[in-house]
C-alpha cells in the first residue's frame, strides 16, 4: 500500500518530520494552504488540553510510569499543538495530552512542541486518528472515535477501515456496541466486560441484567452467548452428545482467542503439544479481518 492510500495513518508520523510533512499529511490537511510547522519549548502552564479529547480515561498508574520515564529520559516526541483561541501565548493540545499530564507529574517547567495552524475540523480528525493509532483506547472510546469520524467528517466504514488499518467488519462490530445501554457501556469502558461479551449482549433480551450476571458470576464469552440465546428462545450451541469436557487451560485459551478476534473459536488438542484451531466466520468481511490480523507485519 502506498503512502497516499494509507491516508490518515501515514500523516500523523509526518507531523514530527520536517521534510515530508506536506506530502504525507495531505489526506488530513489541505497542503496548498498549510502553514509550516514550528518547533519550540513552551512553558507547561501555557498549554491547555483539547476540550474535544476523544480519550476520557487516563490510567493513573500508566501516567506515573510515563512520568518516571520522562524524568529520566525527557520527552522524546514533542507534543502537537496549535495557537489557542484565547490569551496570547497559549497553545491548545492536538496530540500528546498523556505526555503533557505526565510532564506535570514529573514537574517539568517546559515541554517541546510542534506548532501548526489548523481549523477545528482538522484538529479533531487528527486527535481521533492519533488516539486510534496508539491502540490503547478502551472499546467505548474507540467506537466513539469511529462514529464521530463517520458522522462529523463523512468517512464511510470502508474509508475509515483503510485509514486505521482495520477491516470494515471490525469497524461495524465495534461501533455496534454503542447501541448498548449507558450502564453497560460504562462496564465495558472500565474493563469489566470484554468486546466479546459486548457482542453477546447485543442479542440479549435484557443486556443490563445479563451484563451484571457476567460480572458477578465471571461468565466466559461462550457462557454469555449461551445465556443471551436462552433469553430470546434460541437454541444454545452444543458441542454434541457425549462430548468430552475440555481441559480448563484449553478452554481459557479458547476464550482468550475468541475474545481477541470477536468470533467463535474452537481449540482442540489432539495431543499435549498438537491440535487444531477452528475459527467461525459468518461473512467474507469477518474472514478478511482474520486474514489481515494474521498477515499484519510484526
Amino acid at each position: 500500500m502506498t503512502p497516499k492510500t494509507r491516508g490518515l495513518g501515514r500523516g500523523l508520523n509526518a507531523l514530527f518530520e520536517d521534510e515530508e510533512t506536506e506530502e504525507r499529511f495531505a489526506s488530513v490537511m489541505d497542503t496548498e494552504d498549510a502553514v509550516p510547522s514550528a518547533r519550540k519549548l513552551v512553558g507547561i502552564g501555557d498549554i491547555v488540553p483539547n476540550q474535544n479529547q476523544p480519550r476520557q480515561f487516563f490510567d493513573e498508574a500508566a501516567l506515573k510510569e510515563l512520568a518516571a520515564s520522562i524524568r529520566e529520559h525527557g520527552i522524546i516526541q514533542p507534543l502537537l499543538v496549535r495557537p489557542f483561541d484565547g490569551p496570547q501565548g497559549k497553545y491548545e493540545i492536538v496530540a500528546g495530552e498523556r505526555r503533557w499530564r505526565a510532564s506535570q507529574m514529573a514537574q517539568l517547567h517546559e515541554v517541546p512542541v510542534v506548532i501548526r495552524e489548523m481549523d477545528d475540523g482538522t484538529m479533531l480528525q487528527i486527535a481521533l486518528i492519533e488516539n486510534l493509532q496508539r491502540e490503547d483506547l478502551n472499546p467505548i472510546e474507540e467506537a466513539r472515535c469511529y462514529e464521530r469520524l463517520m458522522s462529523d467528517f463523512g468517512h464511510s466504514q470502508e474509508s475509515m477501515a483503510e485509514s486505521v488499518g482495520k477491516s470494515r467488519s471490525y469497524i461495524a462490530n465495534v461501533t455496534r456496541i454503542l447501541n448498548l445501554p449507558d450502564s453497560v457501556q460504562a462496564m465495558i469502558a472500565e474493563g469489566q466486560l470484554s468486546v466479546g461479551h459486548a457482542k453477546a449482549l447485543l442479542s440479549a433480551k435484557n443486556p443490563t441484567l445479563l451484563a451484571q450476571e457476567i460480572v458477578q458470576q465471571k461468565l466466559s464469552v461462550r457462557e454469555a452467548e449461551k445465556r443471551a440465546a436462552q433469553d430470546v428462545g434460541r437454541p444454545a450451541k452444543s458441542s454434541g452428545a457425549g462430548a468430552k469436557a475440555k481441559d480448563p487451560n484449553t478452554a481459557a485459551l479458547e476464550n482468550q482467542i475468541s475474545e481477541a478476534l470477536g468470533l467463535n473459536v474452537s481449540l482442540d488438542m489432539k495431543t499435549q503439544h498438537a491440535g487444531t484451531v477452528k475459527i467461525e466466520f459468518k461473512n467474507l468481511d469477518q474472514l478478511d479481518d482474520v486474514l489481515q490480523r494474521l498477515t499484519r507485519p510484526l
